[in-house]
């Protein structure tokens, strides 16, 4: 059980430590897009083109690079968590109400405070519906890392295919599924709340 506990443990720190970085560098990068949209295209057409690279072979790519163990798969959750943050985020701010905007402008706001006060707050919902996309994902890539010398779940799946053991493979993809299942319900829960909250106001 504590051998379980353990890796369970180690899969949600790689899986969040990963996603966590992407909604910074990723919420950053949309928010300037909103301001230098010429280069939009560029930054999210290359933001897709990570996601068609197979898992196994960014992994491998990275580890040329970063090494064995958990370095390289919060890296490869990284990149492939940037296509829905972006994306997301520059929607988000792009549809955001010029009335609200116009609003601020007329309260003395600075740009700063537009977009800290207005603007994000305003784009949340769909910030955090990309987030939560790709946390989910990242249980899955993190899974395939232990090919990389990563932690996490992924060792009880991989013994137990190599052994054909039905039950260490459950042993791993059960918490895995609960760990998706629990993320999905809890930020659906908070996209709602910070929708219903934007609407009353």
């Amino acid at each position: 059980m504590d051998e379980l506990i353990s890796k369970t443990l180690s899969h949600l720190f790689i899986s969040l430590g990963g996603v966590s970085i992407s909604a910074v560098v990723g919420i950053t990068l949309g928010v300037l897009l909103t301001r230098i949209s010429f280069l939009s295209a560029f930054v999210i057409g290359f933001s897709e083109i990570l996601q068609t690279v197979p898992s196994l072979a960014m992994l491998a790519i990275l580890m040329m690079f970063f090494g064995l163990g958990n370095p390289t798969a919060m890296m490869a959750i990284f990149l492939y968590s940037l296509l829905p943050v972006v994306r997301n985020t520059y929607t988000a701010m792009r549809g955001v109400d010029s009335s609200l905007l116009e609003a601020g402008k007329g309260m003395g706001m600075s740009r700063w405070q537009l977009l800290f006060l207005v603007e994000i707050p305003n784009a949340f919902p769909v910030i955090l519906s990309g987030i939560r996309v790709s946390l989910i994902t990242a249980y899955g890539i993190v899974t395939i890392a232990v090919l990389v010398g990563g932690g996490g779940l992924g060792g009880y799946i991989y013994r137990g295919t190599q052994t054909v053991n039905i039950g260490m493979i459950l042993k791993g993809a059960i918490p895995i599924c609960l760990m998706a299942v629990g993320t999905d319900f809890l930020l659906n829960k908070v996209e709602k709340k910070t929708s219903i909250e934007k609407r009353g106001k």
